[in-house]
């Protein structure tokens, strides 16, 4: 190894007596004496501790700076004060040489590195490199490099062939908003970096390759959350040919288990089969397509029996209740997590209870209360228990249901089985809706899903036999613990279905082959049926690692506002530039750069 004999995670008491070369970066100086002090030396495996014995050494450590680059040449010796901590907290290193590789030119640094998770989120990004320095940092990615490691490994042993895709494409007219790149030999033309490999996947299928997948890079210009970084993201991409929706699941319900069971920070999961919960199923039960099913609390629709004119909020529309069973907790506590629960849903909530006596009290009692033997019934509510409940149109009263189950589940003791992976599918899409804005019928989700029926059950629709939303989509989402993991489908690869189901939202064969041409006209040499999916890598680590946000398991994330504050990403261009590119920037729209 270049200037090193070890490393610094590997020398054990076996190794005393050893003349040995370490090479890192200096942690930690602590001097005790004038001649006696010890420096703690750090690399990627490990750290070791170096003991000063001479004033000379001494006066050599004083002049290097923490987080400088040195080698240290010695004798291994056993620690007379072993630290059972550590992997090589049996031994120290005795210097007889130190040279210093790379200096630290900085007496200050951003942050104590091995406190680098506490400093302010914008320098640890601004100085991502030194945030990795930290162990607690680093474990994440060699994490995430172990987990992509064993999805290859295991979608090559179910003969899948790893295929890289195009990244620079087309621009997609669905979806989030493309990354586009101008295109200097075509000017006004522009590329669009994909929003995910989709098309180019499934014109594989029709190229003959029968099983492919790779960890795909994909580009969506779209907001950061918690579990969705701005910019990129990875997914295992995996497309089957001759393929059905039970195929692609007894692929992932053998891929991800054994991969959650080894790298997990919780040591239990579902098993396969893993629950299929359909879609219009999830939105009643849990008020959520993506339910997280470590929380034993679910939705009733109260509608009927708590309708009235008296309360405003309750004589239109749905009313859904939560009920919580063994609630001891204070009139605070009930205001602050519905306060939290309004604020995340953009409604109102509202409460009531049953005390230890078994009588209706608090919150909305009094609307309640009159009912109280039906409710009880209707409910099974027992003393010492708690009923929120949302109400609205059904949307919002869903939504509100929802985010009071994930909410009160999380937070009311007894109701979250928290150390545990939770896996479940949400099946059975509804092919089409009616647009908020438009007012008219559109696709739900996915436009090239296949129809439950096929082509039949879209001439129906056309006849008005039946309803166009009463129609469903072979399409499918994993949800794991309350998280998307990953969306996927049965292709529509029938040009006569394709077209049919466009037609049924005001589009024809022309605008098909205008916006979707090469997957289009393919379709038109022989398609097989196929099916895929695309897990996030991304999400997957997070949820792996317990961390709460993406950014800690990407090497190199950007902000919340798509920044990259290290590399000071987005960044002006030179006007040379532009003039090759046949682009001209407005100024009203920039602040400053050389392009004004």
């Amino acid at each position: 190894m270049q200037s090193r004999t070890h490393t610094c995670g590997e020398l054990r008491l076996a190794d005393a007596g050893k003349k040995v070369q370490l090479s890192g970066w200096l942690e930690n100086f602590r001097e005790v004496g004038a001649e006696l002090g010890f420096v703690v030396i750090r690399d990627f495996y490990g750290t070791t501790q170096i003991v000063i014995e001479t004033a000379e050494m001494m006066k050599t450590f004083k002049a290097i700076t923490k987080e400088s680059t040195i080698t240290v040449e010695g004798t291994v010796r056993e620690r007379s004060s072993k630290n059972p901590k550590l992997d090589t907290g049996d031994i120290e290193v005795v210097p007889e040489k130190v040279t210093v590789l790379g200096r630290c030119r900085y007496n200050e640094l951003p942050f104590e590195i091995n406190h680098s998770r506490e400093a302010d989120e914008a320098a640890r990004l601004k100085y991502r490199y030194l945030d990795i320095r930290n162990p607690e940092v680093k474990k994440n990615l060699i994490l995430r490099s172990n987990v992509i490691a064993a999805l290859r490994n295991a979608m090559i042993e179910h003969n899948f062939m790893e295929i890289t895709t195009p990244i620079l494409t087309v621009s997609s007219p669905e979806g989030a908003r493309d990354y586009l790149v101008p295109a200097r030999k075509h000017p006004g033309k522009f590329y669009a970096l994909p929003q995910a490999p989709q098309q180019f996947k499934q014109l594989l299928m029709v190229s003959g390759i029968d099983r492919y997948f790779q960890i795909a890079p994909c580009f969506r210009d779209e907001d950061a959350r918690g579990d969705r970084c701005p910019g990129e993201f990875y997914q295992l991409d995996m497309e089957m040919a001759f393929a059905s929706q039970e195929d692609v699941f007894a692929i992932i319900e053998d891929v991800l288990p054994p991969v959650f069971a080894k790298y997990g920070k919780y040591n239990r999961a579902s098993g396969s089969p893993f629950m299929r919960i359909p879609y219009l199923e999830a939105m009643e039960k849990y008020g959520t397509d993506k339910p997280d099913l470590r929380i034993d609390l679910t939705v009733t629709d109260v509608t009927d029996l708590l309708r009235t004119e008296e309360f405003a909020p309750f004589a239109e529309g749905e009313i859904k209740a939560v009920v919580i069973s063994d609630f001891h907790e204070s009139r605070k506590f009930i205001d602050k997590t519905m306060g939290e629960c309004e604020i995340q849903s953009g409604s109102k909530g509202y409460w009531f209870r049953v005390d230890e006596n078994g009588e209706i009290v608090g919150g909305i009692s009094k609307f309640v209360a009159p009912k109280k033997d039906e409710v009880i019934a209707k409910l099974g509510l027992k003393p010492d228990t708690l009923v929120v409940l949302s109400a609205g149109n059904k949307g919002q009263a869903q939504k509100m249901a929802g985010v009071l189950v994930k909410t009160f589940g999380a937070a009311v003791p007894g109701h979250m089985d928290k150390e545990q992976y939770a896996f479940c599918w949400i099946v059975d899409f509804p092919m089409y809706e009616i647009g908020e804005e438009s007012g008219e019928l559109e696709f739900c989700h996915n436009p090239f899903s296949m129809p439950s029926g096929g082509l039949d059950v879209l001439l129906k629709a056309e006849r008005g036999e039946i309803d166009p939303l009463s129609i469903m989509a072979d399409q499918y989402d994993l949800v794991v613990n309350g998280i998307e993991l990953s969306s996927g489908a049965v292709r529509n690869h029938d040009p006569e279905i394709m077209i049919k189901a466009f037609e049924l939202v005001r589009l024809g064969e022309e605008d098909v082959k205008k916006k979707f041409p090469a997957m289009y006209n393919a379709f038109c040499y022989g398609a097989p049926p196929h099916a895929g999916i695309a897990p996030g890598v991304d999400r997957m680590v997070m949820l792996l690692s317990g961390e709460e946000t993406i950014r800690e398991v990407i090497p190199f994330p950007m902000n919340k506002n798509a920044q990259d504050v290290m590399m000071d990403a987005p960044g002006y261009v030179s006007d040379k530039q532009l003039d090759e590119l046949n682009i001209a920037i407005k100024a009203t729209n920039i602040e400053n750069g050389d392009n004004l």
